[in-house]
């Protein structure tokens, strides 16, 4: 039975949702499936994707094929290279220790990468925003301005509508 690692498409109309599944390659895309591997949510900056690493790798070392995108998950969350060092180590290689360290240095540089992400949306986020602060402030000071000038405007008519008045009294 030929096994495919690929994404089961949930969420709604214009906001998908993708389970990562381990399938029967002649399953329907949202059909059966053998085991539920992690989550993708491409709604969010950046995407989200929670992953059962150990799980993935099973199933590679299984000769599960994964599709593109699959692949591109696996191999963003750290999958392939520890099925790449689990290789290794069966070929001798490597060591286990030494698979495993080389295993958490990559992800801690990952981490690092995907944090520094974060905070630069965060801070484009801030900068926009005081941004459209900046912009209305210079509105309403725009519309104070305009409001005191008419204002003035109408007490000096109403100012020299008295006058004419006392004017023509006289």
């Amino acid at each position: 039975m030929p096994v495919k690692i690929r994404l089961q498409r949930h969420g709604k109309k214009g906001k998908p949702f993708y389970w990562i599944v381990a399938a029967d390659a002649r399953a329907k895309r949202d059909g059966k499936f053998l085991e539920k591997l992690g989550t993708y949510n491409p709604n969010v900056n950046p995407a989200s994707i929670d992953l059962d690493v150990d799980g993935a790798v099973k199933w590679l070392q299984n000769g599960a094929q994964p599709t593109d995108t699959a692949r591109a998950i696996l191999s963003y969350k750290g999958a392939m290279l520890k099925n790449h060092l689990a290789g290794g180590v069966q070929k001798g290689a490597l060591t286990e220790e030494q698979a495993e360290e080389k295993f958490k240095a990559w992800v801690s540089e990952k981490d690092g990468t995907v944090d520094a992400k974060k905070e630069e949306l965060a801070k484009a986020e801030e900068a926009e925003k005081a941004k459209a602060l900046e912009a209305e402030k210079e509105v309403n000071a725009k519309r104070e301005a305009a409001a005191k000038a008419e204002a003035a405007t109408e007490e000096t008519a109403e100012a020299e509508g008295t006058q004419e008045a006392s004017n023509e009294e006289e």
